[in-house]
C-alpha cells in the first residue's frame, strides 16, 4: 500500500467522522442512532491510528533497508 492510498483512506476516515458528528443527538448522545454514530467515530479514529502506525513502520523499514 503506497502513501497516496494511505492519505486517501485517512481523508475518508476524517469524512466519516464529520458525517457521524452530524448524526449525534447531543441531548441524548447514548440513545438510538447517536450511539451508532459514536461507534462509527471511534472506529474511524482507530482506522486513522492504524494507518499512521503503518506509515511510520514503512518509514522505519525504508531506513533499515538503506543501511
Amino acid at each position: 500500500m503506497n502513501r497516496i492510498l494511505s492519505i486517501i483512506l485517512i481523508t475518508l476516515a476524517i469524512a466519516l467522522i464529520a458525517y457521524n458528528v452530524i448524526l449525534i443527538n447531543f441531548e441524548n448522545p447514548l440513545e438510538g442512532d447517536s450511539i451508532i454514530a459514536i461507534i462509527g467515530i471511534v472506529a474511524s479514529l482507530c482506522a486513522i491510528v492504524l494507518l499512521l502506525i503503518f506509515i511510520a513502520s514503512k518509514k522505519i523499514q525504508n531506513k533499515v533497508d538503506e543501511n
